[in-house]
């Protein structure tokens, strides 16, 4: 079978060459498509359920969120096992699915499930999805540097600008807010004036929330025009909660400002993040989607980040703190490096041990092939370019050059004997 492919191979070799030529045709385009990472994921194909329900111990997490949701989510089909982790105030559930299976697909099941498991969770616990990325999905971090503003601010301007805008990149799942003070009204009751005025805590409660509303009434119409009547009645100050009246006794109102005292202040924090020693910073985690190709996403959020500095508040700038392209460059720039020396060196071998130019000629072509052939594959079984694979390739084409030395050489040494051959009898 060798011995007849190789026969014909030498009486087409035009036919050849243009197999030759198609396939580095289509390598080379399969290295401009192929997906570019430095970390290979080797992560489990899995969905993450995420529900918070603060203030509660780790053993009531337990028993009234973990344990109802996995044993409903057990028993969906393609499903390995199902993981839960209780902690003070949240509960992660991880379910693992076949490596075979659909993402998307896993996420629609579990979707399915939670629409069922809701009605037996307590009321306050909503359990989300977790974004569609991997543990390997974190592409880029970045801080803010605003001198002068304090972390509140710089936290408002993350939340409510940059990450909504950097949200919008194709193939970003998610943008992770960090750092900084999470802005809110807080009211802090007074339990002896409580005492004086005879209420309670929850009346307060239902107060401020039954006057944070808005309502419509009906249509009406007057002179041949319609009018809608609306009420607005949504808190917009701290004023405006101070004012909200609580009970009335002896025909005089009591006021939220009466028994408790308002103020603008940040939410509980359990940690700070902390920038090479130098204080608290604020910035966001890039999340990469599943599947998507880390270089163009990199590039694509780099170049959404320039159109974002336009609309930062003077003095605010984006401060990259880790960046994976620079690895993944390094790692492309290596296989470049290794192809182009092995090429030189394993030419100019055979070319001064040969001294014939056609064979070195023939290395140098079979190299670039194999490694385009390579890439055609890589793509066909939806493999990134990442550290492993590139490093395959590198570590290949020693065995490459080796094959096409001895084929080669054994080539010119038979050729040459029946040259020899030939000539003694003629």
């Amino acid at each position: 079978m060798i011995g007849k492919l190789i026969s014909f191979s030498l009486r087409n070799r035009m036919i050849v060459l243009l197999i030759a030529a198609g396939m580095f045709g289509w390598g080379a385009y399969s290295v401009t498509t192929s997906k570019v990472d430095a970390i290979p994921d080797l992560s489990e194909n899995q969905v993450i359920v995420f529900t918070e329900w603060m203030g509660r111990s780790p053993q009531i997490i337990e028993d009234q969120v973990t344990y109802p949701l996995v044993t409903n989510l057990q028993g969906m089909p393609q499903v390995k096992y199902v993981r839960g982790v209780s902690m003070f105030g949240m509960s992660f559930i991880y379910i693992i699915f076949d490596d075979k299976t659909d993402i998307y697909w896993a996420r629609e099941r579990v979707l399915e499930r939670l629409n069922y498991a809701n009605r037996l969770l307590p009321e306050g616990a909503i359990p989300t999805l977790g974004p569609d990325g991997t543990g390997v999905g974190h592409i880029l971090w970045y801080t803010l540097d605003a001198q002068g503003m304090d972390l509140g601010e710089q936290r408002a301007v993350q939340d409510w600008y940059v990450k909504f805008a950097l949200q919008n990149v194709p193939g970003v799942s998610e943008i992770a807010s960090f750092g900084g003070f999470q802005k809110q009204y807080q009211i802090t009751i007074d339990p002896n004036k409580l005492t004086y005025y005879n209420l309670s805590v929850p009346q307060v409660m239902a107060a401020v929330r039954a006057n944070n509303n808005e309502s419509g009434g009906r249509k009406f119409e007057m002179s041949d025009i319609g009018y809608i009547i609306k009420t607005t009645g949504y808190l917009q100050s701290m004023e405006e909660i101070e004012s909200i009246p609580i009970t009335t006794q002896n025909t005089i109102p009591v006021s939220v400002r009466d028994v408790a005292t308002v103020q603008m202040t940040g939410e509980s924090r359990l940690g700070i993040f902390d920038l090479n020693g130098e204080g608290e910073a604020v910035g966001g985690i890039v999340v990469m989607r599943y599947g998507e190709n880390a270089e163009e996403v990199i590039r694509n959020v780099k170049a959404k980040m320039e159109e974002v500095s336009a609309g930062l508040p003077k003095g605010v700038k984006f401060n990259i703190v880790y960046d994976r392209s620079g690895l993944i460059n390094e790692s492309v720039d290596s296989i470049k490096t290794t192809l182009i020396e092995e090429m030189l060196v394993a030419s100019a071998i055979v070319f001064l041990f040969l001294f014939h130019w056609r064979s070195a000629l023939i290395i140098i072509i079979q190299l670039p092939l194999s490694i385009a052939i390579g890439f055609i594959l890589l793509n066909a079984f939806d493999i990134t370019s990442n550290i492993m694979s590139l490093t395959g390739i590198a570590l290949s084409i020693g065995v490459i050059v080796d094959d096409a030395i001895v084929m080669v050489e054994n080539a010119y040494r038979h050729l040459a004997d029946a040259q020899i051959e030939e000539e003694n009898h003629g």
